[in-house]
């Protein structure tokens, strides 16, 4: 039975933070808000958590997974970045996209898009997930909360629980974050190719 948390949204009660993200270092897998849907998380190197994802969302070894980062300088070390891409993201985060990059040495090969060696990064702009991040000190592995056969992701935390109670062990809620997912912007050939149209603007990238 998944541990229900309900936070502020601006004000995130730190106990609960600190307990939230002590469970995920022991191989929990968390349901949570951000600044565009809720996500499913698990720590960056966990193969459990990975698979449990994988399970939940029936994804296949092509689908990219998010490493959600506190800033720019984490970001930063687990892909590759030349200078024009640097300034492109730095300009559009923390924000409502999510970027997809050659990635480090630092990021398991589990992880990696099996032909590409790419993985996708974002920063988000939501004070809950921030809060997690700062306590958790490193990426947050995470892929939006959408289920199989399913057109708009999960929305409100009560429902996550009810409905993901026996397969994730953490739900946050800190109330409505909306249903539109990130804008999803490829840069591993080095120019920005939109592959989602979502809740960031594309103005800038077009």
């Amino acid at each position: 039975m998944a541990k229900y948390f309900d936070v502020h949204p601006d004000n995130p009660q730190r106990r609960s933070i600190t307990t939230v993200v002590d469970s995920i270092r022991s191989g929990a897998l968390i349901a949570y808000p951000t600044d565009s849907c809720y996500a499913l998380g698990c720590q960056l190197g966990s193969r459990e958590g990975l698979g449990r994802i994988r399970t939940i969302r029936q994804l296949d070894e092509r689908h990219h997974f998010t490493l959600m980062c506190q800033n720019f300088a984490q970001l930063g070390q687990f892909v590759h970045l030349d200078n024009d891409v640097f300034r492109a993201i730095k300009a559009a985060t923390p924000g409502r996209y999510t970027f997809i990059l050659p990635a480090s040495r630092e990021v398991p090969r589990q992880l990696l898009h099996p032909k590409k060696k790419t993985v996708g990064v974002r920063i988000p702009d939501h004070t809950v997930t921030q809060a997690l991040l700062a306590e958790l000190g490193e990426p947050l592995l995470s892929s939006t909360l959408l289920l199989p056969d399913e057109e708009e992701p999960l929305t409100q935390g009560w429902d996550i629980k009810e409905r993901l109670d026996h397969v994730v062990d953490a739900v946050l809620d800190s109330g409505d974050c909306g249903t539109e997912p990130t804008t999803v912007i490829d840069f591993s050939d080095g120019e920005a190719e939109i592959v989602r149209r979502g809740a960031g603007d594309t103005s800038r990238f077009e």
